[in-house]
């Protein structure tokens, strides 16, 4: 299945009271930079329903698309949390009522936890008398996030916020420039991954010379995408550090990464936690191609699969016209 979203963005008032956003998955990690880069994905989303309300809390009042229940109670829910941190960082009097739609499977790799908390953020900040910047919501965002995975790191959170590819460090985000060109195949089987579980996969020594390659690797894939030049990419983009140990986690992986990269891969990898799989095209049609082949390769392992081919310059997370469906 390959889904696309075209939704409308509106501009916002301090006069409004209620407003829906969108925040688009996510490849996090891209191989090469673990917890520190990631771009946004056209295809799938989270959509947030935020009301501002006069009671001073966070309430949600309905989750609809989860598979498996998700708790309402804002502390224990990224996007609840992510609302509790930005009361209390701006001292607000008032609270906000949020009813999330999932769009985006869990466990699934595609930062289905990042994108709930990026949408409520950008529909929260809509109402408020002074909104605040895109940046300024990075560190609410990284609070509901490790909710779910157990540490602030925002390489989901960056893409979804700023659209694109964004190099995401502890306080800051720095939008990477990529060719128009270039695209990303991404294939995720129906199966769930625990992001707990895959970063627990991950315990034990690592040798110098393993950062010391993932670091050169890290540096070539940003030079390339800076200059437009894909050969960088394809010498850069091979995770030695972390796809290593996660690997087995996901089913058919070496053969699906081949798949992808008998298409004319600039780099094939998980996408964060797993078990989705992604690659690096310099074009669409190769993209697309790539994308029935890897589907392929969990069929013939007898799981299915869902693709998306997306611009590794995806789209941001953006507010929603009142009255259009996600």
């Amino acid at each position: 299945m390959n889904a696309q979203l075209e939704l409308s963005p509106r501009r916002a008032t301090s006069a409004m009271q209620a407003a829906q956003a969108i925040a688009y998955a996510s490849v996090g990690n891209i191989g090469v930079g673990f917890d520190i880069l990631g771009h946004s994905l056209a295809g799938a989303g989270d959509r947030a329903e935020v009301r501002r309300i006069a009671e001073p809390e966070v309430r949600i009042t309905a989750i609809h698309g989860a598979a498996h229940p998700l708790p309402t109670e804002a502390r224990a829910n990224t996007a609840g949390a992510a609302l509790l941190a930005l009361r209390k960082a701006l001292g607000l009097a008032h609270g906000f009522e949020l009813v999330l739609h999932k769009g985006i499977a869990l466990g699934s790799g595609m930062g289905g936890s990042a994108s709930s908390c990026v949408a409520a953020l950008i529909a929260a900040n809509a109402l408020l008398d002074r909104p605040l910047p895109r940046e300024a919501l990075y560190g609410f965002a990284l609070e509901g996030e490790a909710v779910a995975s157990g540490g602030r790191h925002g390489d989901n959170i960056g893409g979804m916020l700023l659209g694109g590819l964004v190099l995401a460090t502890r306080d800051r985000m720095v939008r990477i420039p990529v060719p128009a060109d270039w695209y990303c195949a991404l294939v995720h089987p129906h199966v769930v991954l625990e992001t707990r579980k895959a970063r627990a996969a991950l315990a034990g020594d690592y040798a110098l010379s393993e950062f010391v390659a993932q670091s050169a690797n890290l540096a070539l894939v940003l030079a390339g995408c800076y200059r437009g030049e894909a050969a960088l990419v394809r010498d850069g983009l091979k995770d030695v550090l972390v796809e290593p140990r996660r690997a087995s986690l996901v089913p058919q992986f070496t053969k699906v990464k081949q798949a992808a990269l008998d298409h004319h891969a600039m780099g094939a990898s998980i996408s964060g936690a797993g078990p989705s799989v992604f690659g690096w095209y310099e074009n669409r049609g190769d993209a697309q191609a790539a994308a029935v082949a890897m589907s392929a390769a969990f069929a013939a392992a007898g799981l299915q699969s869902d693709s998306f081919v997306s611009p590794i310059d995806g789209p941001a997370a953006h507010l929603l016209e009142e009255g259009r469906d996600a």
